[in-house]
Order: structure tokens, then C-alpha cells, then sequence
């Protein structure tokens, strides 16, 4: 387990290199990924059983980016825990490159399955964990989903799978920072009361402040430990944080940084 503090520095650094990558890739969805720093993070630098000495192991644990549009904070993640060089960071969307717009397995080393479609993810963790199941394999599987994604039907069909199959081994984390691309999710289509629903679907639910790395480390290894029911942690965010203007803004969704305003936007991120 590392450290509480180091590891809030680490996440600080994911959400500073989305900005950048995103900046320099004059594309991307740097706001979305700044919402799930923390998440992101905590997963895959210190909560998994997961390496690049290791992605051979049956036992190892699995992550899904369902939102797969945060991709530049998964790149960022990955590079710390070493899959590849720091410095290919700067190559996002760059044509033939291995680090594209959203997740791919066929390209990027440590990705376990590809995605940018949205409201699929829960359904590949339901597959990855019936088959760790056929294999006899410890793995948790994670998939974090954005909150906007929610709204659509297959996430619910396969809610009612991870229940009916007691899929203890799933882990989902909803970054809840209620925005989507066009407004507010509760304008748009309204999830609440979020916890019930999940309840209703026979799911453990939890609730953590999303940007709390310590609790963020204790809740997640507390919905891993459950062997009774797939475990949701619903995680409050804040779309864009880090940085005042861009904090709870929906017009920052797909949005990258001008040049001019890169500079301020990563000292306050530093500060």
C-alpha cells in the first residue's frame, strides 16, 4: 500500500499530464480525466495486482475504462507503474502512435480491452469475471464508468448479470461528477437516487469523495473484500478539478487548453 501522501502527489501528476498531453494533442477530453485522477490512481498504482511483470498471471487483477474517453489519465497511470516510457506520454493521437484517443488493446501495453463506446464496460467486467471464474483465477475485475453513461440500457442489463451471477469479484466505480457532454446529468436524464437503484439491483453500495485518495484507498479495498454481490462505489468528483474556471463547467467536456491558457491551468494544478 503506498503511502497516502505520495500517492496524492501521483495522482496530482495525472491530472497535470492529461492537461498537457491533451493541450498538446490539441484534442481530447482533459476535463474528464481531471474528474477521475483520483480514481484512476489509486487503482492502478497502489489498490491492483497488476504489472508488467505480470500480465501473464491468471490471478492478476483487470480494469476497464468504460469511460473511455479519460484516456489520457489511464496513459499517465500506466507510465508510472512502468509499461511504457514517460516521454511516449506526448505522442497522444499522433497517427500509426500506440496511445490513441480511447483505449486500445491491440496498442497500448497495459490495456485490458478497448472502448470509447459507451455503456459497454460493465458487460466486458461481466465476461472477464464469469471467465475468472471458469479459470478458478482471484482476479477483481474494475471498471470505472462515467456517470453520463449511465443512462444507457445496456448498463442496467448488465447490472441485473453481475447480480444474478453473485459476480463478487466486480468492482465499479461511477466518477459521479453530474456532467455530461451537454449539461447536467439531472437535466438531461436523472439518475437519482443513484445508491437505490444499485440496491434494487442487489449491488453492495458505497460512497466515497472521489478526490480523497485515503479514503479512496480504503473504500476500494473494502467493496474488493465482499464475496457476496458485485460492489458499486459511487465516487462524487468534480468535472474539471484542479482548476477553478474549468470546475464543474460542461463546456470543457472535449474541450482541450489553449496555449495561453496552459500555463496558469498547470501552476494552479502545482499549487
Amino acid at each position: 500500500m503506498i503511502e497516502t501522501n505520495e500517492l496524492s502527489k501521483m495522482c496530482m501528476e495525472i491530472r497535470i499530464d492529461s492537461i498537457r498531453m491533451t493541450t498538446d494533442a490539441k484534442s481530447g477530453h482533459p476535463s474528464s480525466c481531471m474528474s477521475c485522477a483520483e480514481i484512476i490512481g489509486v487503482l492502478i498504482l497502489d489498490v491492483m495486482n497488476f504489472s508488467p511483470q505480470n500480465l501473464s498471471d491468471v490471478d492478476r487483477d483487470r480494469f476497464v475504462l468504460s469511460k473511455g474517453h479519460a484516456a489520457p489519465a489511464y496513459y499517465s497511470a500506466l507510465s508510472m507503474k512502468g509499461f511504457f516510457p514517460r516521454e511516449e506520454l506526448f505522442t497522444l493521437r499522433d497517427i500509426g502512435g500506440r496511445l490513441q484517443g480511447h483505449p486500445d488493446m491491440r496498442k497500448t501495453p497495459g490495456v485490458d480491452f478497448s472502448t470509447g463506446s459507451l455503456g459497454m464496460g460493465l458487460s466486458v467486467a461481466n465476461g472477464m469475471a464469469l471467465a475468472c471464474r471458469l479459470n478458478h483465477s482471484k482476479s477483481n475485475i474494475f471498471v470505472l464508468l462515467g456517470d453520463g453513461e449511465l443512462q444507457e440500457g445496456q448498463i442496467w442489463e448488465a447490472a441485473m448479470t453481475s447480480s444474478h451471477h453473485k459476480l463478487s469479484n466486480v468492482v465499479a466505480i461511477v466518477d459521479r461528477n453530474m456532467l455530461q457532454c451537454d449539461g447536467s446529468t439531472e437535466d438531461i436524464k436523472s439518475l437519482e437516487p443513484l445508491k437505490k437503484k444499485f440496491e434494487s439491483f442487489g449491488w453492495s453500495v458505497f460512497e466515497v469523495n472521489g478526490h480523497d485518495v485515503g479514503a479512496l484507498q480504503r473504500t476500494i479495498r473494502e467493496a474488493k473484500s465482499r464475496d457476496d454481490s458485485p460492489s458499486v462505489i459511487i465516487a462524487n468528483t468534480v468535472k474539471g478539478k484542479g482548476v477553478k474556471y474549468m470546475e464543474g463547467v460542461c463546456s470543457w467536456h472535449g474541450k482541450p487548453l489553449k496555449d495561453t491558457e496552459y500555463n496558469d491551468a498547470i501552476r494552479e494544478c502545482e499549487q
